[in-house]
């Protein structure tokens, strides 16, 4: 693609800003933060316009909590102002650089998402002896700043925009340490670059798509992988030659090393797909499709809190609907009518 250039006028531009706003505040309408923000939209929005068109622009500081399932992992949320920063960014150089990306990355991405790319790994594997598959060890906390910057400059060639780009990531929070040697590095050579976006943002979620993008077309283009998928920082390849993934490993992790990141040595794994392959949340068979007991487990662990959060008055049967056909509708992506009918029996408590 040709870099791109004049983009900063169609940032700032109000309507961009505005609709920014209302993506920004979706989920979130009744927040302390979005509450403030709205009651003087039009304001608000011209006061960051100005910042923006004058480059005083800097982002807040963010507020950082952690969840526990299934992993623990820290969570930064940026002031709601900042939100719609993002937003109006990503509204304007997301749809160009995605055109980049290739068919089978699935995160974060209008009209793809989790249960695409699930029905695209099943696919894939009952039509492949071996897979590969792969995560990337801390990822968002290992994403080297200045390997980020160049490959955005490889998309971006606006230096409005490159200044509005650098001055989100260097002010990224401190993440978990993600401390890895690489060849050519002396003892504090980790120590000295920056590394590490923020989980929640908008644009880390962006970025860290980017960032894999051009390993995604070398497998494809250069390893000569017909069969590959990739969400987030989890990966697999399939083919019916074992030697040829076992070699492709051996070029993944020599690959990583230019940006950095390591795979996880411990999860990823090559097999047979006839045991069956965790992906998404789902346990995927060559003749059926199961829930991972781990999840289930966390599911049914949630009904039993919205249950005690119900009869003590602090949410309501509304929100309960919502979250269960939520999870109902996931269920439906595997072979799981038993089980649905198992956790129906349970939910009397709703139809009182």
């Amino acid at each position: 693609m040709k870099r791109l250039g004049c983009l900063y006028s169609a940032i700032t531009d109000f309507e961009n800003l505005l609709s920014a706003a209302e993506k920004a505040e979706k989920g979130k309408r009744y927040r302390q933060g979005v509450l403030a923000y709205n009651y003087n939209l039009e304001n608000e929005i011209f006061r960051t316009q100005a910042k923006l068109k004058h480059k005083t622009y800097q982002p807040g500081a963010y507020k950082t909590f952690y969840i526990h399932e299934p992993k623990i992992r820290m969570i930064s949320a940026a002031p709601y102002r900042d939100r719609v920063v993002h937003h109006a960014l990503c509204n304007v150089i997301a749809a160009p650089i995605e055109k980049t990306f290739i068919a089978d990355s699935y995160a974060n991405r209008v009209a793809f998402g989790t249960h695409r790319a699930l029905r695209r790994f099943i696919g894939f594997a009952r039509s492949s002896r071996y897979v590969l598959q792969c995560d990337i060890q801390k990822y968002f906390p290992s994403i080297d700043h200045e390997i980020l910057k160049g490959l955005l400059r490889r998309k971006i060639k606006c230096p409005d925009t490159l200044w509005l780009i650098d001055t989100i990531i260097d002010n990224s929070n401190e993440q978990y340490p993600a401390v890895e040697h690489f060849d050519g590095d002396n003892l504090l050579t980790p120590l000295e670059r920056r590394r590490g976006l923020p989980i929640g943002n908008l644009t880390s979620q962006f970025f860290a798509n980017v960032y894999m993008n051009g390993f995604d077309h070398y497998i494809k283009e250069q390893l000569k992988v017909k069969k590959y998928l990739r969400y987030v920082d989890d990966f697999a390849l399939f083919a019916d030659d074992k030697e040829f993934l076992v070699d492709a490993r051996l070029a993944i992790e020599e690959y990583l090393t230019g940006l950095r990141i390591k795979i996880h040595p411990v999860k990823s794994q090559l097999f047979e797909t006839k045991h069956g392959a965790n992906f998404l949340g789902f346990r995927v068979l060559p003749d059926r499709i199961r829930v991972r007991t781990e999840n289930l487990r966390r599911a049914r662990r949630r009904i039993r809190k919205m249950h005690h959060e119900y009869i003590n008055n602090r949410i309501d049967i509304k929100k309960v609907s919502q979250s269960m056909n939520s999870w109902f509708a996931h269920l439906q992506h595997g072979d799981t009518y038993q089980l649905q009918q198992q956790i129906s029996k349970t939910l009397d408590w709703m139809r009182v």
